[in-house]
């Protein structure tokens, strides 16, 4: 299992007139993680587009424990709970920049598919790509070849 760790503050334009990041943010901040995780795989989002596969979301939900304000320093720890080949599944704790204080956590539910959004199977269409994928995953559910 792989945990990585994602840090940046928080914008201006990110929070609400009552000066707390806005809901939907925290959606995007665990996308900007989820980023940062595959490149740090050596699997940049660019680079699996051009070789046709893509991995929408399928579910995303968020629990909001402490607001985050304009130009609080976080950070994500987020890592890869489940992949079948299929699916795959990440888990995110959004914390304070003092690792402790949890502002936020979620998860997301993700499909692989190609460019035409047909399921396929990791395993078999990209095999380099599964093994990175599982080598970093908590719970490995190996599909059957």
């Amino acid at each position: 299992m792989k945990k990585d760790r994602y840090h940046r503050k928080v914008f201006y334009y990110e929070t609400d007139k009552m000066g707390i990041v806005h809901h939907a943010n925290y959606i995007r901040m665990m996308e900007e993680a989820r980023i940062h995780l595959l490149e740090n795989l050596g699997l940049p989002y660019d680079r699996l587009e051009e070789m046709g596969l893509m991995i929408p979301v399928l579910h995303a939900e968020c629990k909001y424990k402490i607001p985050l304000r304009f130009g609080d320093a976080f950070q994500i720890d987020m890592v890869i709970t489940e992949m079948t080949g299929v699916r795959m599944s990440i888990v995110y704790t959004i914390y304070g920049e003092d690792g402790i204080t949890i502002h936020a956590t979620g998860s997301t539910k993700h499909a692989f598919v190609d460019e035409q959004l047909h399921p396929i199977r990791l395993r078999r269409r990209f095999p380099e790509v599964y093994e990175m994928l599982l080598m970093t995953t908590l719970n490995k559910k190996e599909e059957s070849k």
